[in-house]
């Protein structure tokens, strides 16, 4: 069993009380007896968001172009109950964040900061959003159709790839408004160069979509009228992975990020002969013998 240490890393939300040969089991128990699981996406009165399920793949939309998609408080607060509903839904597989119209986001609504939150439960702040995203067990596709600007380039940084248009435009100007990117340097400083941060952060120029690739920002730039198809296709393949292997991966990837390498590679054992157990690793060797697709069942 992992140690106390361990869990907590793995299960935050679960109150640990028992030795490391007990620890799991209580996990279990308390996720069982939490109470019933939220209701669909599709079910909730968003406002900010628009959501939209394909077969596995689900896509949360920023809906207020004419804006420009600003992260208000109500669309931050909303992406936190669509981020978990996602999650707990073992029909979704994938989930594509994207922006309408032609940017994903203008990043903070500057006016609407002190605005309510819309008519759900307040759920978070923007630094626990950002938070939220380290902790996803699902892969999560950025779609970027144009300008992202300020906090928006955060979370185009937590998410597990990041497919962009020729034409988007990215920056961080903050700086010439007087402010700085506080929270979102937590997570820039993960995927950018030190040095092109700190030209970014404190500049506060436009970079183009191929130099947000070149500096780390991007997984990849396509053009403008090959968005859609590309990110279906990522989406495609992600979606045929064992939904198993995916989660107890990012699971790991997650848990291990604070770990030394002696603590680390000690629990990535562990993860492996878990997954090794698991009826997806099964039948996935069992497909590769017998040269077949595999037929995922999540467990």
């Amino acid at each position: 069993m992992p140690p106390p240490a361990v869990c907590r890393a793995l299960y935050p939300e679960a109150e640990i009380r028992a030795t490391a040969g007990h620890c799991t089991a209580i996990i279990r128990l308390e996720i069982a007896l939490s109470g019933p699981k939220n209701p669909a996406m599709q079910d909730r009165d968003f406002q900010a968001l628009l959501v939209q399920q394909d077969g596995h793949i689900v896509t949360l939309t920023f809906n207020k172009p004419e804006k420009k998609n600003p992260l208000s408080q109500e669309l931050v607060n909303e992406l936190l109950w669509a981020l978990d509903d996602a999650e707990e839904d073992p029909e979704v597989r994938v989930i594509v964040l994207t922006g309408a119209g032609n940017a994903f986001s203008a990043g903070a609504d500057l006016k609407g900061m002190t605005a309510e939150r819309g008519k759900l439960e307040k759920k978070g702040e923007f630094d626990d959003l950002l938070l939220r995203f380290d902790k996803l067990q699902k892969p999560i596709i950025a779609r970027i159709p144009g300008y992202v600007m300020g906090g928006a380039m955060g979370i185009v940084a937590c998410c597990h790839f990041a497919i962009a248009c020729e034409s988007a435009v990215l920056a961080t100007p903050e700086i010439k408004r007087g402010l700085f990117p506080m929270m979102i340097t937590a997570v820039l400083r993960r995927v950018i160069q030190p040095r092109e941060l700190m030209k970014l952060m404190l500049l506060g120029d436009r970079i183009s979509a191929e130099k947000a690739k070149e500096i780390g920002l991007l997984t990849e730039v396509v053009p403008d009228d090959q968005l859609d198809a590309r990110v279906a296709e990522v989406a495609g393949q992600l979606a045929k992975q064992s939904p198993t292997a995916m989660r107890m991966g990012l699971n790991a990837v997650n848990a291990q990020r604070e770990m030394t390498a002696a603590e680390a590679l000690p629990f990535l054992r562990e993860q492996l002969y878990a997954l090794l157990a698991s009826e997806d690793a099964k039948e996935g060797l069992q497909a590769f013998f017998q040269k077949r697709e595999p037929q995922w069942t999540g467990r």
